[in-house]
């Protein structure tokens, strides 16, 4: 169905316009830098009303970093309410449940009007939860109500602070926001964490006092392999040659890169994974053969006054292990993993089934690998980079394969012989890195690393076109012509 009935709800919410002028590399710059400087201070702020030891547990350190959030702050909702906006509206309209053409300018505006009031939505439901639920708990019951509207106008400050990096800024929030959360967690780590394991272990004064402390240090180094991987696979590609059809002599090659989906499989799966850990969670005390059944999916348990998600299925999926390396050290942490195991509650009812946390690593591995494929291959499609849209695409622009004649169909044959089997190959990497990472205890929730090295590629190449073009206005002149 179309969705011309919600416009003037959408024309009621506020937005930011863009700017009169295209802003250059130097003014682009200045705005990021003072957006990401409002972001950090809502990052450091404590909500008020909030116990301070909840922003310190260790339990939420991987949807703080997939989520940009840091729980018992003002962005304690973080940017959770804009990617599920996006991922529900993107699944509804490649369902056919609603009708958005995202190639027609006013539709488009629509869609991202229509997300921007679903986020809100959102942000104001996942407001509730974590002040409701033990996530980040008051400090009496007379401060759920302030915590709860700070936490909504911490949300939606996000929402308009994510639109207006994408209008003035060198990309958008979610990625700034994401990469300066993950920042923070390695510095912090690093110092807080790892440093003082390795001075414990070597005060010690034991035999093996240096290679504990070395062994310390083991989860930054796997961030930093992680990292460089993520980067050396970002630069592998194949090119395809072209020529202009209507100037001989002139050509060119369409790079197709491995991840050609990049790490948006990541993002968008590790967010549906988490929000159905917060979602579940105001069911948890529910009685009856429904509680039953509800602890089967997402069985919950109080730890040190905090509500936490500790068995049932959408545990197995998430990369929550009951063992850390910043809790003991490395070699404590590989014992735990080998031996420890988790609690999986039979729907309808008796005692509780142990799943060995290997297990749970693999379930978790398979989950989200299939779910990076499904949402690469589905990304694909809604945003334009099937075979068949970039045949249409060089059609029109006047590229065409040599040695083949001008038709999109002879185009879109040759792509398919490397689109599809990239994106699988692609999503199936990058959910096997994320994967590895987050096993290894890489600083930054492993995932975070993943996306902070997509997301800083990206940026990189953003900065040098834009460089470029600031350095060349003929280069502007020429693609804004393009363009029209």
């Amino acid at each position: 169905m179309g969705m011309e009935f919600l416009d003037p709800i959408l024309k009621a919410i506020p937005g930011i316009r863009k700017p009169s002028t295209p802003l250059s590399f130097k003014q682009k710059l200045k705005w990021t830098g003072m957006i990401m400087v409002v972001y950090f201070l809502m990052f450091s702020i404590p909500a008020f009303g909030v116990t301070i030891s909840t922003l310190k547990s260790p339990v939420y350190q991987i949807i703080n970093v997939i989520f940009a959030a840091r729980l018992g702050s003002l962005v304690t909702v973080g940017i959770g309410p804009i990617v599920l906006a996006s991922i529900v509206l993107q699944l509804l309209n490649g369902a056919g449940v609603i009708k958005i053409d995202l190639n027609n300018p006013e539709d488009k505006g629509r869609f991202q009007g229509i997300q921007k009031m679903g986020a809100m939505a959102i942000a104001v439901i996942e407001a509730v939860i974590y002040a409701s639920t033990g996530s980040v708990a008051p400090i009496s019951a007379a401060y759920f109500l302030p915590i709860v509207i700070q936490f909504i106008i911490g949300a939606i400050i996000v929402i308009y602070l994510d639109e207006m990096m994408v209008k003035y800024g060198i990309t958008s929030g979610i990625n700034l926001f994401i990469a300066g959360g993950v920042a923070y967690s390695i510095i912090a780590g690093t110092f807080t964490v790892l440093v003082p394991l390795a001075a414990t272990a070597i005060a010690s004064g034991t035999a093996t006092a240096i290679p504990q402390a070395i062994l310390a240090f083991l989860p930054l180094l796997f961030t930093v392999v992680v990292f460089l991987v993520s980067l050396y696979v970002l630069e592998m590609k194949i090119e395809l040659p072209l020529v202009f059809s209507q100037f001989r002599g002139v050509g060119g090659r369409l790079p197709i890169p491995f991840l050609y989906v990049s790490v948006l499989p990541v993002i968008l799966a590790t967010s549906l994974l988490y929000s159905l850990g917060v979602w579940f969670m105001p069911l948890a005390h529910v009685g009856g053969s429904a509680g039953t059944f509800i602890k089967f999916l997402a069985f919950y348990s109080n730890q040190s006054g905090t509500t936490t998600l500790s068995g049932g299925l959408i545990y197995l999926i998430q990369p929550n292990f009951q063992a850390s390396p910043f809790t003991s050290g490395y070699s404590t942490y590989v014992y735990q993993l080998t031996t420890e195991w988790t609690y999986l509650y039979p729907p309808l009812g008796g005692a509780p089934i142990e799943v060995p946390e290997l297990v749970h690593f693999f379930i978790y591995l398979i989950v989200i690998v299939i779910l990076c494929i499904i949402f690469g291959k589905f990304w694909v499609e809604m945003t334009g980079q099937s075979p068949k849209a970039m045949a249409e695409q060089l059609q029109d622009v006047g590229w065409q394969i040599p040695g083949f004649r001008r038709d999109p169909r002879v185009i879109e044959g040759i792509l398919n012989s490397y689109l599809p089997t990239i994106t699988v190959l692609g999503s199936m990497f990058v959910g096997i890195l994320a994967a590895f990472a987050t096993i290894s205890g890489a600083i930054g929730g492993g995932m975070g690393v993943l996306l902070t090295a997509g997301i800083m590629y990206a940026i990189y190449q953003q900065l040098e076109r834009d460089n470029l073009i600031d350095s060349y206005p003929a280069l502007s002149k020429f693609v804004s012509g393009n363009k029209q």
